[in-house]
């Protein structure tokens, strides 16, 4: 079995020792990936766009997407959040997990991370 290893360059990566997405036995995992901006909307857009380059330089989208695990402070932003992931996963749901917890920095407001599987 093939293993491809996937970097965004994110400043935890080399930090913590992990990359973006492994691609190995037909699926790809994407590592819990926060964003950039001001409130949650806004880090939750972000995040999606980086686990959406990741997910196509693998040959994946968000289509393949199998699981979905979200990881906030507050459960509280999690609702305004909805609108974006249903632009994101409307069409095709995957099963999903909201956990509340701490994240690597208080000003992260929310960590998404998905499993994917790869098309044929």
């Amino acid at each position: 079995m093939t293993i491809k290893r996937i970097s965004s360059g994110g400043e935890f990566e080399a930090k913590i020792g992990y990359c973006r997405a492994v691609v190995a036995g037909g699926w790809v995992h994407v590592a819990g990936t926060v964003g950039q901006g001001d409130d949650v909307t806004a880090q939750c857009r972000s995040a999606l766009e980086v686990i959406g380059k990741a997910l196509s330089e693998a040959g994946a989208s968000f289509a393949d997407v199998v699981r979905v695990t979200y990881m906030l402070p507050d459960r509280a932003e999690f609702e305004p959040c909805w609108p974006i992931l249903r632009e994101y996963f409307g069409a095709n749901p995957p099963v999903t997990t909201m956990i509340e917890c701490g994240l690597i920095d208080p000003k992260y407001r929310i960590e998404i991370e998905v499993t994917a599987y790869l098309p044929e």
